[in-house]
């Protein structure tokens, strides 16, 4: 692990940088376009319960009593009691007391998650909250890929992000026990809508949506990413063992181009392998890492957000471009409009002209970059405990359709 577990933590008061809910408030001001203001304060995790319990179900809140207690990680959903959730949301909303916190929802994949509705006594917080934490059975794997603890390293920075992600309330991580939780806003309070392969983005959202990673890629480009707060963040690099690819293909090898139902699991892996080679190659910068349609919202006015940041890289900008694009429309609508939205996210490249990326360049990168996809989206749809499978299987249907599309094997061939 790159740190130890006592850890600096930022807060902006609206978006998200992920602070200890123990902090001193920082005021200042959000910016329109949805990056985060650097705030400060200090805190210890103090070591809490960090077992896990499977055994979590809706249910009523505890009522608000004395004091809140030093907050420390629950153990289970059903430790997240109206004073821990008061502590939890001290920093950003000084003064509020919860009532009650009751369970309403819990949708679970790669991490644990739940949606918990707030009362207050006297002065209002937010109506609800969305919680997430480790989950012991794939805590293990996030930490080998090097994606366990960073969305809180980042936020911890105050890195400004140009761009729109949730607010957090409150992060607490035990690096020795694999252990973490966030407190974060919910968004869909402003509209929002959560998007996954079920509800793909029209093209102007898409549009939205290649214009913030392009702010993104732009902020930390090349030399603008040596700077002492980032420079934990670790390359993109390929990882040993992409279990389940061979069965992932199998079970969607009636629905796949014969080009693809005709690789093996081997030679996917072994393209994705070369392929993540490539992202140390030229310019680096800030990447998302895991930009695919499922870590990512929708708001009014066709606007798009990203969260989850715990796969975040330093690497060639296009993987997110290519994982996003490819992910986040039907195929139909993907074929339509993509020569459109390599367009617009270099017209939104804000760099001078002398390392401003070709257009010719950029778009070999994202031929290529489904490699990227089709590896795990595949290995991903082997196994349902993973993702539900109405999700997984589209879309290791997108990439295997954008494989051909696209000539990724060629594209790979021009970049060796």
């Amino acid at each position: 692990m790159l740190r130890p577990p006592t850890i600096r933590l930022a807060f902006p008061p609206r978006l998200c940088d992920l602070r200890l809910a123990t902090c001193d408030r920082i005021d200042g001001p959000s910016r329109p376009d949805g990056s985060a203001v650097a705030g400060r304060g200090l805190q210890t995790l103090p070591r809490g319960a960090t077992g896990r319990h499977d055994r979590m179900s809706t249910r009523k809140g505890t009522e608000m009593g004395s004091a809140p207690p030093a907050i420390r990680i629950p153990a289970d959903w059903d430790d997240v009691t109206a004073e821990w959730m008061t502590a939890a949301l001290a920093a950003a909303f000084p003064g509020v007391k919860v009532r009650t916190a009751d369970l309403v929802l819990r949708d679970d994949g790669t991490n644990r998650r739940a949606r918990f509705a707030l009362s207050y006594i006297g002065e209002q917080g937010p109506p609800a909250v969305f919680v997430k934490a480790a989950d012991p059975a794939h805590a293990k794997l996030n930490a080998m890929t090097g994606g366990l603890f960073n969305e809180t390293r980042l936020f911890s920075t105050g890195v400004q992000l140009p761009l729109e992600h949730p607010a957090a309330y409150c992060a607490l991580m035990d690096e020795p026990t694999l252990d973490f939780v966030l407190v974060m806003e919910d968004v869909t309070i402003r509209g929002a809508e959560p998007r996954d392969a079920t509800t793909p983005m029209n093209p102007d959202q898409a549009a939205d949506a290649v214009r913030s990673l392009a702010r993104l890629h732009s902020a930390f480009w090349g030399h603008r990413l040596n700077r002492e707060d980032l420079a934990w963040v670790q390359p993109f690099a390929a990882w040993k063992g992409m279990h389940g690819i061979e069965t992932g293909l199998r079970r969607v090898a009636e629905t796949v181009p014969p080009a693809v139902r005709s690789l093996t699991g081997e030679q996917i892996e072994q393209m994705w392998v070369t392929y993540v080679g490539t992202l140390t190659d030229g310019p680096q910068t800030l990447l998302h890492g895991d930009a695919h349609i499922g870590n990512t919202y929708t708001l009014p006015g066709n606007r798009a957000g990203f969260l989850d940041w715990q796969v975040l890289r330093r690497g060639n900008h296009v993987i997110d471009l290519g994982y996003f694009v490819q992910s986040a429309l039907t195929v139909d609508d993907r074929r339509a409009c993509e020569s459109d939205l390599i367009d617009e996210y270099h017209r939104a490249l804000d760099l001078p002209a002398e390392e401003r990326p070709t257009r010719d360049g950029i778009w070999l990168r994202y031929r290529a970059s489904v490699a990227h996809g089709l590896a795990i989206w595949m290995a991903t749809a082997s196994a349902d405990g993973w993702q539900r499978p109405e999700v997984s299987i589209p879309l290791a249907q997108r990439y295997a359709a954008a494989y051909v599309d696209l000539d990724t094997a060629g594209a790979l061939d021009a970049l060796a």
